[in-house]
């Protein structure tokens, strides 16, 4: 009998958690962002939980803008540990979990991130994952020597390059070309050593790398863009992407579109896991979840809160708080937040319950609310219509809420047989599901000991 599909789990470890007041819990350390153990107490409850995968997003600037004024001070989300060290921390003090973090390819160069990744693949043998991301922001461009962010068009074009770069150098040898013959003094086949010499219109990158194939043939990729050019990426590379959407319906059509465009790729149906972003709030009762809830929203700061619709809805810190959202005056203001403002107009929500919506770690997502069973229900429903091949956990708060989701989910999702009782494999590949990546040359590209093209 052909093995039941089971869900796949991953857990963002970003700040204290995704709620805006996270740090202000009464049981979560404030300093914890700086703190390697309060990383590793969390990556190992995730761990026993039987999770795929850890992910560490980034990003390359401290938040410039202050509005509104005083809210900067009240944030802690501009203190962070650099991700690819966190990660080469944590392997060695893991056996089993994925390890995955954000890289960007506007700030980076392939040589480098091929490189990078490729360590940590074989010092975890065989667990770690790329994020591709293009960054966000002009702050990001002034630490880098530049006064402005690429264009979106010109960020896109360089990713899909910067990928194709990195996934060639990744089969720089193959898997058989270290020979190690001590008695003949021959360490590797140099026939089984592969020079990409790619150049193409944002890199020129001869290589080969200097290191090997890993356990799992190479790291993970996975993206998180909803543009067309996001997409495109991630049907052409990544093995996952992390997706958002407020509702069954829209998930359904994400996933169809991405079946889609794997095909028109040339890929196999099952290559690609979507996971849905959730942040669930959950309790032995529903008023026990309703209280963790209701505890995060009272931890936003009203600053802080007002900063978040910022970007959206302009400046609403001259309005009443436990009034109605306005109208953003600014045209440009109000193209940007208009599905913001149209949430707020459907749910009849005031400035204060608007923000505290989004900040609580939800963002425009209804917020999920319930026990362990009620939280499983709504996975079961998402998982087996079509909507998701799993979930990426996004916390309100850590490490409680990925404890909360280990003791009252995870049971129920076993119990029906829809998650793994023990791990199935020993790389980040084995556990996804997904055959392990064999080279480029393998499958044709290129011919031994020769200069080849970067092929995608």
């Amino acid at each position: 009998m052909p093995q039941k599909r089971q869900m796949h789990f991953g857990l963002s470890m970003r700040y204290h958690g995704y709620a805006l007041g996270a740090w202000r819990h009464p049981d979560i350390p404030a300093g914890g962002t700086l703190d390697f153990n309060y990383f590793l107490q969390t990556a190992k409850i995730a761990e026993r939980a039987k999770f795929d995968m850890i992910f560490f997003a980034d990003g390359l600037a401290v938040r410039g803008g202050d509005d509104p004024p005083g809210a900067l001070s009240h944030s802690s989300r501009n203190v962070e540990l650099e991700p690819l060290t966190l990660l080469a921390a944590l392997a060695p003090m893991t056996n089993n979990i994925g390890l995955v973090a954000t890289a960007s390819t506007t700030y980076n160069e392939p040589y480098h991130i091929a490189r990078k990744f490729s360590s940590i693949d074989h010092i975890s043998g065989g667990r770690a994952g790329w994020n591709i991301v293009t960054s966000w922001s002009d702050d990001e461009a002034r630490n880098f020597g530049r006064e402005k962010h690429l264009d979106y068009d010109t960020r896109y074009d360089r990713a899909k390059e910067f990928a194709s770069v990195v996934t060639g150098l990744w089969d720089s040898w193959d898997d058989d070309a270290f020979v190690h013959d001590k008695q003949s003094g021959l360490f590797y086949d140099p026939d089984k050593l592969r020079v990409l010499n790619h150049k193409g219109p944002h890199f020129s990158v001869r290589g080969p790398l200097t290191s090997g194939r890993t356990a799992q043939g190479r790291p993970i990729l996975v993206q998180a863009g909803d543009s067309e050019q996001g997409r495109e990426i991630g049907a052409l590379y990544a093995d996952a992407v992390y997706t958002s959407h407020n509702d069954l319906d829209a998930a359904h059509v994400y996933y169809k579109d991405m079946q889609d465009r794997l095909a028109a790729a040339g890929r196999q149906p099952g290559s690609l896991k979507v996971l849905p972003a959730i942040t669930p709030f959950i309790g032995e009762s529903i008023q026990e979840a309703q209280d963790k809830y209701g505890l995060m929203q009272e931890l936003i700061d009203p600053l802080t809160g007002l900063s978040m619709l910022f970007t959206k809805l302009g400046d609403l810190s001259g309005y009443d708080l436990d009034g109605p959202v306005p109208l953003p005056l600014d045209p440009a203001v109000r193209s940007i937040g208009r599905r913001t403002y149209e949430l707020a107009q459907k749910e009849n929500l005031t400035i204060r319950q608007l923000y505290q919506r989004m900040a609580a770690g939800t963002n425009s997502r209804a917020p999920m609310i319930g026990t362990g069973k009620q939280i499983a229900d709504v996975l079961e429903e998402w998982f087996t219509t079509g909507a998701a091949d799993g979930f990426n956990l996004c916390s309100s708060c850590l490490p409680q809420g990925m404890d909360d989701f280990a003791r009252l989910v995870v049971p129920e999702l076993q119990r029906r047989g829809l998650f793994r009782t023990e791990y199935t494999g020993a790389t980040l590949r084995d556990n996804l599901s997904l055959p392990r990546m064999p080279s480029r040359y393998i499958r044709g590209a290129g011919t031994p000991g020769r200069e080849v093209s970067s092929v995608a």
